[in-house]
C-alpha cells in the first residue's frame, strides 16, 4: 500500500511518465518499442565499448527528421548555420536568437538523437555568468539536451566549467575553431606544427578536466587527432581530423552533396565527402515543374482534386452574372466543361 501511493505521489508530482523520473529523456511512447533517445550516457557506453558515434549537423525540422529516421546519435545545430543556411561568409553573423529559431525547429523534428545547440559568437564570451545564462536559454527555450562551444582559453575553460556546475552538458571544440578566425587568420588547419599539436591536446584535456563529456577535433592531422582521442577519456568527434576519432561529424547539406551554388561551392569544405547527390536531383525536379507549369501541364486532373457539382457550377455562374461579372461566369463554366472531359468514366466491371 505505502509504495501504491509513492508511485501516485510521484506521478502527480511529475509532468513525464513515471519510467522517466530521474530516468533521463526518453520518447513518450518508449513502452512501445521505440528506439530509446541517446543520452550522453549512451554516448559513453559507445565510446567504452569501442563504438564509432555518429554526428550530423542540421538546422531545421525537414533536415531533423531524416537524421532521426537514419538512427544518427547526435544532430548538433550548429553556428554554421549562418554560412549554409543564411549565406554569410562566416559563422559570426548569427545570433543566439536566431539559433534558437534553429535550435527548436531541430527539436520538433529530431526525437532520438542527443541534440546539441552550439553557442555563437557573442554570446558567451564576456563572462562566465553570461555564459551559463545563454546555455540555459538553448536548453529552456531552444529544446537541446546540451550546447557545445568553441576555443580553449582559460576564459572559454571556465565558461565551459561554469555551464557544466549549472547542471548542462558541454560538448567542447577545439583545432579549427571557426568563431576565432579573427585571430587564426582565417579557416586554417591547426596542430601542424609541434607547439600547435601539442595545444590541441592540451586544450582538449583542459576541456576534460572541465567536464565536457566529448570534445569536437576541426581540422587537424590525423596524428594529432589519434594523439587527443588517446589521451581523453571522453570522446572526441572528427571534422577534417581523419579515422582514429570516437566519432564523425558532416554538414547535413554537404554530405549529401545538396548545394550547387558558387556560395556553396566556397564554403564546402575539403574533407567533406558526398555521400548523395541530392542538389542535382532538386535541380532537375524544379526545372521540370518550372517547364510543366509553363506548357500547363500541370496541374492536371489528378492534381485538381476538388469537385463542385454541375448545379453548383450553373448557380455559382448565375450569381456572377448578376454581380455583373459575365466574364468570370462564362470562365467558371468552361473550366468545369473542360474539368468534365478530363476525368475518364468509372469501367464497367
Amino acid at each position: 500500500m505505502r509504495q501504491a501511493f509513492r508511485r501516485l505521489a510521484r506521478r502527480l508530482l511529475s509532468n513525464v511518465p513515471e519510467s522517466t523520473v530521474y530516468g533521463g529523456p526518453q520518447p513518450q511512447d518508449s513502452a512501445s518499442g521505440a528506439a530509446r533517445r541517446v543520452t550522453a550516457t549512451t554516448l559513453r557506453g559507445k565510446h567504452r565499448r569501442g563504438e564509432p558515434i555518429t554526428v550530423v549537423t542540421a538546422y531545421d525540422y525537414p533536415s531533423a527528421v531524416h537524421v532521426d529516421s537514419a538512427g544518427i546519435d547526435v544532430c548538433l545545430v550548429g553556428d554554421s548555420a549562418a554560412m549554409v543556411v543564411h549565406g554569410h561568409d562566416t559563422t559570426l553573423p548569427i545570433s543566439l536568437d536566431v539559433m534558437l529559431e534553429h535550435c527548436r525547429a531541430v527539436a520538433r523534428g529530431a526525437t532520438r538523437p542527443l541534440l546539441v545547440g552550439d553557442l555563437p559568437f557573442g554570446c558567451y564570451e564576456s563572462s562566465s555568468k553570461q555564459a551559463v545564462d545563454s546555455a540555459v536559454r538553448v536548453l529552456k527555450e531552444g529544446g537541446m539536451d546540451a550546447i557545445k562551444l568553441e576555443g580553449g582559453a582559460p576564459s572559454r575553460i571556465s565558461a565551459a566549467k561554469a555551464i557544466v556546475e549549472a547542471g548542462i552538458a558541454v560538448m567542447g571544440h577545439v583545432g579549427l575553431t571557426p568563431q576565432a578566425i579573427s585571430v587564426l587568420g582565417g579557416f586554417r588547419p591547426q596542430g601542424k606544427t609541434v607547439d600547435s599539436a601539442v595545444k590541441v591536446v592540451e586544450t582538449a584535456l583542459a576541456l576534460q578536466e572541465a567536464g565536457c563529456f566529448s570534445v569536437v577535433l576541426e581540422c587537424v592531422p590525423a596524428p594529432v587527432a589519434a594523439a587527443a582521442t588517446s589521451a581523453l577519456k571522453i570522446p572526441t568527434i572528427g571534422i577534417g581530423a581523419g579515422p582514429f576519432c570516437s566519432g564523425q561529424v558532416l554538414v547535413y547539406h554537404d554530405l549529401l552533396g545538396m548545394m550547387q551554388h558558387p556560395h556553396h561551392a566556397k564554403v564546402t569544405p575539403k574533407f567533406c565527402k558526398q555521400f548523395g547527390n541530392v542538389g542535382s536531383v532538386i535541380n532537375k525536379a524544379l526545372s521540370e515543374y518550372k517547364q510543366e507549369v509553363e506548357t500547363r501541364a500541370f496541374p492536371g486532373p489528378s492534381h485538381t482534386p476538388y469537385k463542385i457539382t454541375a448545379t453548383d457550377v450553373d448557380g455559382f455562374a448565375s450569381a456572377l452574372q448578376k454581380m455583373g461579372l459575365s466574364e468570370a461566369a462564362d470562365a467558371a463554366a468552361a473550366a468545369a466543361e473542360n474539368a468534365g472531359k478530363d476525368e475518364k468514366p468509372p469501367e464497367n466491371n
